[in-house]
């Protein structure tokens, strides 16, 4: 196999590519990255030449596409058995796909009124019944994995592992918009928010300054 490349977009914004970027740096697996850029209407430029999805992230193995970041995570479990992307316990495994895909497919309030934006702070915007609903299911999953599933380490699963690169971004958020959080929520975004990858990736989102307006709706006009 050929060196991976993972095609991302700003990390200041990009939430589904801080999950696939965060889970190979973590894992210690070498890549080379690609940083594309948002349009102002979010649309990436220049993704044409890897994906005709149009979206990021995109993983490159041996010069073919791998495209959405849950099959990008899946792939790398596949290719890098060794690495236990996912628990090794068959009930904890299980557990783990069932809320990525949740985190995947659903908190569509929080992620409209809560865009990641990790140089920002704008506390308490974006709150609402509908995303107060997301973050208590949010801070719920945390909570069952945590007590059901994290005794050997600090982070849902125990040690790292898909879920923690899926709900990496929510945390991102958490801090953006000052949200009050159980102890156990707090204590776990604090564990994820300081793996090394995750502090990586901030940093160089800190250094970033492209504005997109899309991702931007509580900046001073």
């Amino acid at each position: 196999m050929g060196r991976l490349k993972l095609v991302i977009a700003n990390k200041n914004y990009s939430s589904w590519s801080m999950r696939a970027w965060v889970l190979l740096r973590e894992l210690g697996i070498d890549f080379e990255e690609v940083p594309l850029k948002f349009n102002p209407d979010v649309s990436v430029v220049g993704i044409e030449r890897y994906s005709a999805v149009g979206k990021v992230p995109v993983l490159i193995v041996d010069g073919e596409p791998v495209w959405d970041s849950l099959a990008i995570c899946e792939t790398v479990a596949e290719l890098f058995p060794e690495k236990h992307t996912w628990p090794r316990e068959k009930r904890a495994r299980q557990v783990a796909r069932s809320v990525c895909a949740e985190m995947h497919s659903g908190f569509q309030a929080m992620r409209h009124s809560m865009p990641m934006n990790i140089r920002g702070r704008h506390p308490g915007k974006g709150m609402n019944p509908d995303t107060r609903r997301d973050i208590d299911r949010v801070v719920s999953i945390w909570q069952e994995c945590r007590r059901n599933f994290g005794a050997d380490g600090d982070l849902l699963f125990g040690g790292f592992s898909v879920a923690d690169a899926y709900f990496v971004p929510v945390a991102m958020r958490f801090a953006t918009y000052a949200v009050e959080l159980s102890s156990v929520a707090k204590a776990y975004a604090e564990s994820v928010c300081a793996l090394p990858s995750v502090r990586e990736w901030m940093d160089a989102a800190k250094r970033e300054t492209e504005f997109v307006a899309a991702d931007e709706p509580y900046a001073q006009k």
